[in-house]
């Protein structure tokens, strides 16, 4: 399917059925992007072990986003580059010096 490798942004849904967590999760490593993902349980421990594994900015567990502007807010891979917001966000804007000695 052409849009499993594409950013897609709006109301759009690509979905695979797979046998395993682990058949999951590299499904979606497998993607050239790493905005954000969400996983959806009953069980808070199998979500967050999955959430851990996946390869994004941001993981959010039974629900889809659940942005605010204390939370940094970045991709990884081709979604993007640094994170905007919260504390992370804040070392975009200064200038850092190193000083090194001999």
């Amino acid at each position: 399917m052409d849009v499993f490798d594409q950013e897609l942004f709006g109301p759009i849904a690509v979905v695979y059925r797979v046998g395993s967590d682990e058949e999951a999760v590299e499904l979606a490593n497998n993607s050239s992007y790493g905005l954000s993902s969400a996983v959806i349980s009953e069980s808070i421990d199998r979500a967050t072990a999955v959430a851990g594994a996946l390869e994004c900015g941001a993981s959010f567990i039974n629900t889809f986003s659940m942005s605010e502007a204390c939370l940094p807010f970045g991709g990884i891979k081709n979604s993007g580059f640094g994170r905007e917001l919260g504390r992370l966000g804040l070392d975009e804007f200064v200038n850092k010096k190193l000083v090194r000695f001999a």
